[in-house]
């Protein structure tokens, strides 16, 4: 049977599940606590609540996928932070919140290290499904190009590291593997030139492209409110960029 501890008038058991800002953990009371003098570990002390969200688990309304990183020094005392980690002053700031000075040294210990210049190699695909747009009722027969999403493929920390908070990362939850792979990404922008730039900023090279050609000689039934103009020109293109 789990042990328990009442905090606030409500009790948490020694396995605690979590929501913050979105993002689920399951952890250990001990882990929140083990810096006793700490903000987090007041949270879920005797003298403290901590609301709960619908499905019950305890909400803390902060940076969920950088919370990983206060888990991770938390458990094992010491800082580590993918390859071309760009979210260092976010994470102090989230260390000042939580009152856990060790992290704060840490995090500009790290910033500090000769071996941040380092930028690691590695592939990125980055693919769109888009159509084409024509003036209608009389207007002028202007074509413009429609993008549904930009989708992005490769190590998950690279990914990271190149769009940053542009990347969205709700179809692909974290699985707790540091150097993993995923095909699940996605931009919260449509714009291809926007992902481009970003991309030569960091240092990538186009190493490749294809493209499916557009659905121009279709004749399958389309659903309702589906343009047909527009899904005759339906194509998807991909565009594979590396570092070296």
């Amino acid at each position: 049977m789990e042990a328990a501890q009442d905090v606030g008038g409500a009790t948490v058991r020694s396995v605690v599940e979590l929501n913050v800002g979105g993002v689920f953990y399951t952890t250990s009371l001990s882990t929140l606590t083990g810096e006793g003098d700490s903000n987090l570990a007041g949270m879920f002390g005797e003298k403290s609540s901590v609301e709960r969200d619908a499905k019950g688990k305890y909400f803390l309304d902060r940076d969920g996928v950088l919370f990983r990183y206060v888990l991770d020094f938390l458990r094992n005392k010491a800082l580590v932070l993918p390859e071309g980690f760009r979210e260092r002053e976010r994470l102090r700031q989230e260390a000042k919140f939580f009152g856990l000075p060790g992290l704060e040294k840490a995090v500009i210990e790290h910033a500090e290290s000769p071996a941040i210049g380092k930028r690691p190699p590695g592939y990125i695909t980055v693919g769109y499904r888009g159509s084409f747009a024509f003036g209608r009722d009389g207007l002028a027969d202007v074509k413009f190009r429609k993008l549904s999403r930009i989708l992005v493929c490769g190590r998950v920390a690279l990914c990271r590291d190149v769009f940053g908070e542009t990347l969205n990362e709700s179809r692909d939850p974290d699985h707790g593997m540091s150097d993993r792979y995923t095909s699940r990404f996605f931009l919260k922008h449509n714009f291809i030139e926007q992902a481009f730039d970003m991309l030569q900023e960091q240092g990538f090279r186009l190493a490749g492209s294809c493209g499916s050609g557009t659905a121009g000689g279709s004749t399958e039934q389309l659903k309702p409110g589906v343009d047909a103009e527009e899904n005759r020109w339906n194509h998807y293109n991909e565009f594979v960029f590396v570092r070296e």
